[in-house]
This record gives C-alpha cells, sequence and structure tokens, in this order.
C-alpha cells in the first residue's frame, strides 16, 4: 500500500491526542525506497518513490512526534540535478507544464468529451491534448530521455538516468465539473529521485480562469509566480489545517482514511478534500495548509510536488 505524507515543517506535526487508528509503533523497515527498473512487475509503479505492505495500524505512522528515528524515513529529492544545468532542466521543465496548460486553458470554458477509465475515474481529450503538448517539449530538448505519462506510459529509454513524470491534467473530474482545482504536473527525477518540476495550477473558476505556476529545482529553492515561497511554521495538530485525498478504489486503504479524515476532522482545524494531489502538495509548500496525506499514489501524481515541498523548507 502505497502514500504520501508531505509536512509544512522538517519535523512531523505534533498530537496533543493521537487519533485511533494510529499506532505508535512503527517498524524501521516499514519504508523501502523503490528504483524503476523495466523488468520490475510492478513497472512503472516502482519509480523512486515509497511503498509499503503495512496494516491499517502501521499506516500513518510518519505523523507521529513519538518516533524516534527520523532516519528510518528516506529523503526525497536529488542532490543535484546531474549533468544537466538546474536552469537549463527548469526552463524546459516549465515550457513543458505551460505548453500543457495552454491546451487546458483553451479547453476549459468549452464542453467536454469525457471517457472512462474506471468506473468513476474520467478521462477527456484535453488530458491527451495536454500530454502530447509535453511529450513535444520534452522529445524536442531530450530526446533521450525516460518519459512516464499518465496517459501514455513509458516511452523512451529505460537506461536513461531522467525520468520525466508527466500528470497533464491533474484533477480530471474537477476539471469536467469546472470545479477550480487542477493542474498540469511535470517531475523530473534524476537516478529515482525528483530534481526539478513545474505544476500550473488553475485558480478562479468558470469565466474568471487564471493560473499560478510553481517550479523547483534541486537545491534551487521553490517558487510561485518567480517569488519564493515558504510554509507554515504550524507544528501543532490542533491549530492545523489539513489536507487529504481518496483514490478511486474503495480497498482498505480507502476505508481507513474515510476513518483518518474523520478523526483528524476532530482534532485539527479542519481536513480539506480537493481532488488534485499536485494542487495539496503546492498548498502546502505555500503555507495555506500545514499538511496532506494520501494513500496509493502513482509517480506522476507525485512527481512535482514532492519536490516542491522539500525544498521549500530549505
Amino acid at each position: 500500500m502505497g502514500r504520501s505524507l508531505v509536512f509544512s515543517t522538517n519535523i512531523p506535526l505534533r498530537f496533543s491526542q493521537t487519533p485511533r487508528s494510529i499506532s505508535p509503533r512503527v517498524h524501521p523497515n516499514q519504508y523501502q525506497p523503490y528504483k524503476f527498473t523495466a523488468n520490475s512487475p510492478l513497472g512503472h509503479q516502482k519509480v523512486g518513490f515509497l511503498s509499503t505492505n503495512s496494516t491499517r495500524k502501521l499506516c500513518t505512522g510518519a505523523l507521529l512526534s513519538e518516533v524516534s528515528n527520523q532516519r528510518q524515513y528516506p529523503k526525497v529529492g536529488a542532490k543535484s540535478t546531474g549533468p544537466i544545468p538546474p536552469s537549463q532542466l527548469i526552463e524546459v521543465v516549465e515550457t513543458a507544464a505551460k505548453a500543457g496548460a495552454e491546451v487546458v486553458m483553451d479547453a476549459v470554458n468549452k464542453p467536454r468529451n469525457i471517457t472512462y477509465k474506471g468506473l468513476t475515474d474520467l478521462v477527456t481529450d484535453t488530458d491527451k491534448m495536454s500530454e502530447a503538448a509535453i511529450l513535444e517539449v520534452v522529445k524536442r530538448n531530450f530526446g533521450d530521455h525516460l518519459i512516464l505519462g499518465e496517459e501514455g506510459g513509458i516511452i523512451g529509454d529505460t537506461s536513461s538516468d531522467y525520468l520525466w513524470c508527466i500528470d497533464p491534467l491533474d484533477g480530471t473530474t474537477n476539471f469536467a465539473h469546472c470545479y477550480p482545482s487542477f493542474a498540469v504536473s511535470v517531475g523530473v527525477l534524476f537516478r529515482g529521485n525528483p530534481a526539478a518540476a513545474s505544476v500550473v495550477e488553475f485558480v478562479g473558476g468558470p469565466m474568471c480562469w487564471n493560473t499560478r505556476t510553481f517550479s523547483a529545482t534541486a537545491g534551487g529553492g521553490a517558487f510561485c509566480n518567480g517569488q519564493k515561497i515558504h510554509p507554515s511554521h504550524t507544528d501543532k495538530v490542533e491549530q492545523s489545517l489539513l489536507v487529504t485525498g481518496f483514490g478511486y478504489e474503495h480497498d482498505d486503504a480507502w476505508i481507513t482514511n474515510i476513518e483518518l479524515f474523520k478523526e483528524f476532522t476532530d482534532i485539527s482545524r479542519g481536513v480539506r478534500r480537493l481532488g488534485a494531489a499536485a494542487v495539496d502538495m503546492c498548498h502546502v509548500a505555500l503555507g495555506v495548509a500545514e499538511a496532506y496525506w494520501e494513500y496509493c499514489l502513482k509517480p506522476w501524481d507525485m512527481a512535482a510536488g514532492v519536490l516542491l515541498k522539500k525544498l521549500v523548507v530549505q
């Protein structure tokens, strides 16, 4: 069971009372970093992120300040952007994300052509067109890199040190309903860890849409519309606004998160569920929410957001 836990500070949030679903004991081997391999039985789901087969009682141990050995949680984020200079890499990342965002902006006030990947998992023509626009930018600049797109899957050279994770329209259901919480997300991993990222968030609403662009490079800090951003310094749950998300599969992880949603609502200032993981992580990086958690995210959901969050606290 994979999950994402994102905090606004370098230390976990502290509880004045512990939610009933959380066990204070976490086995040190619970978290294991995975690298992408072409022959992996799980394919692109094992790309430099964290996965675990923990039980429901262990699922949120990373939230507890009682966990004494913080080193058991691997840090996410490359030490550098590799042989490609940060300025060159982030320029292409931002150009690619903005190319996708232009496609989305052109379609945002028009009728949608909606199909389904599952019972409630939507995909639109805009998802596919946005991904095509992003791919064109990436291939033109780095034709030998490996690319993982939500709609197109894995393409490119599997021996490359670079992996591009593309979510051409994070929050498709929101987009389909003109609900203002969706984004275009582009992240690049260098040897399995995020090295550069850009998220173009759509803000406003019908007939007044606008965007803001988040960006980050390894060692270079995190920015929104060119201005350096800072997280909240709140470290107490009862003083925090939290954010979470729910997947399309109503499995054990979904049931666990429903329970956590109720419990965290009781002990925090509130829990929001916006429906776009990249947006949620950007909001933590921006300091408008204190923490975010979610289960079973895919690499394209996380690649850009986790780097933005990591760098904003440096």
